[in-house]
């Protein structure tokens, strides 16, 4: 009896470790698909090279899938910034309010206060005029909340989508990403809208003096804490980065003395084919199943907004 039972005991086993062993070949067979060899890394890397020239080149611009929009900031912190400011940051499904106050000097500091505000969906989804209220609506509550409603403070604007600036503070949507979808925005000027936001509520002033990416306010925070930083990247809801160019390179923008910050709006990347052969079928579905189907390809195979999506496929 005592044979049979360690016979029965060695067929589980066998019979467990047989399906666990199944189980393992198909998820590393799975996974390949996501693998690249260093050959395919690098031959990535030699499109996405493509790619950026042809966004820094005037004639090649139009066409281009990766714009590389020149940001018209010039230079990064020198560690002399010194004042209170409020900044906004809008960039996914929650929405930021800060009063950052910095003091230069021996003494050097950054003292922020936050209040993180939602976006609901109907208003991503909704007007143009209804997203700006809102916005303009947690503005006001924040003012309130920091007993600062009275005081005219210069206001910097995060705005991490597609915008092709015409100055530092004149930002034009390019298109939406991330979910969002208001109308009568794509085409127009955000910070005009902002502007008009504040107007319409008659509550209180602000001086809306610069609008970012938010690759680029990543970029010059670190600079402040660190003056050798020239490069931003965001890999979160969305991916994008930005990087400190050579203004001889930046063709979109007259003149060819010093540097100036380039955001590049990468999540673009592929969105002409050239990254047809890697996608998956999963990266395919995504895209596919999301409000702006065939556009940001490069962002939705490895930002955080599409991988959870990436996931339930898979499984």
């Amino acid at each position: 009896r005592s044979s049979d039972l360690s016979g029965k005991g060695a067929a589980m086993v066998t019979a467990v470790a047989y399906r666990l062993a199944e189980q393992h070949r198909q998820i590393v067979e799975t996974l390949e698909e996501f693998s690249l060899s260093h050959e395919q890394l690098l031959e990535v890397k030699q499109r996405m090279r493509t790619e950026i020239e042809a966004g820094l080149r005037k004639k090649t611009n139009d066409k281009a899938t990766v714009k590389m929009l020149p940001a018209f900031v010039r230079s990064t912190p020198d560690g002399s910034e010194n004042g209170d400011f409020l900044a906004l940051d809008l960039g996914g499904t929650n929405f930021r309010v800060l009063l950052v106050k910095i003091r230069s000097g021996k003494r050097r500091s950054v003292e922020m206060h936050n209040k993180i505000y939602a976006i609901p969906v109907d208003i991503m989804v909704g007007t143009g005029e209804e997203l700006f209220d809102h916005i303009v609506h947690c503005i006001s509550d924040f003012l309130d909340y920091m007993g600062i409603k009275g005081a005219r403070l210069p206001l910097g604007f995060t705005f991490s989508f597609p915008c092709k600036q015409t100055s530092l503070d004149a930002g034009i949507l390019l298109n939406w990403t991330k979910g969002f979808k208001a109308t009568d925005c794509e085409g127009e000027d955000v910070v005009t809208m902002l502007r008009e936001g504040i107007k319409r509520r008659e509550d209180f002033d602000l001086d809306i003096v610069a609008i970012v990416n938010d690759t680029v306010g990543t970029m010059m925070t670190c600079a402040y804490e660190d003056p050798n930083c020239e490069v931003g990247l965001i890999v979160g809801t969305g991916s994008n980065a930005c990087y400190m160019e050579e203004m001889r390179n930046v063709e979109m923008v007259e003149g060819d003395q010093g540097r100036m910050c380039i955001n590049m709006e990468w999540g673009a990347f592929g969105d002409n084919g050239c990254l047809d052969d890697i996608r998956t079928i999963y990266d395919k579905a995504v895209d596919d199943l999301s409000l702006n189907s065939g556009k940001q390809r490069y962002e939705k195979m490895i930002s955080g907004m599409y991988s959870a999506e990436i996931g339930r496929l898979l499984a």
